[in-house]
């Protein structure tokens, strides 16, 4: 069972997908990681020694900012757009769409789900 970043990961995934599990770590960081490592991507967690867990360990906490760290830097920066009144801080405080999306059809989840229109949310007729 290898933990890395306080996330413990799926013994019977390959490495290169269970690397994904870590927030921060993508498809291709994951694969770049391993290359620069030295394993193989088709190497199951449950197959791994410690020391290669270490290398994974070492060379992803060198380079990449993970977890709980990338986290707080998120919310920081969300904070930051929100504090100076910009455009994008005001969509997040709104809690609607941040990147330019429409709103008027597409934005139901974000929105709570609302359908204003005629046809939907009909009740069913009853034969009399």
């Amino acid at each position: 069972m290898a933990r890395i970043a306080g996330v413990t990961l799926p013994n019977n995934k390959r490495i290169v997908i269970a690397l994904t599990y870590v927030f921060g770590v993508g498809d291709t960081t994951s694969a770049a990681i391993l290359k620069q490592v030295g394993l193989d991507e088709s190497l199951r967690v449950k197959d791994m020694t410690e020391e290669q867990v270490t290398l994974i360990r070492e060379a992803l906490e060198k380079s990449h900012r993970l977890e709980g760290d990338l986290r707080r830097d998120i919310m920081s920066n969300i904070k930051r757009l929100k504090d100076t009144g910009s455009y994008r801080g005001t969509r997040h405080m709104r809690k609607l769409p941040v990147r330019g999306q429409r709103t008027k059809t597409n934005s139901r989840t974000v929105r709570g789900n609302v359908r204003k229109t005629m046809g939907s949310g009909r009740r069913a007729l009853t034969k009399t």
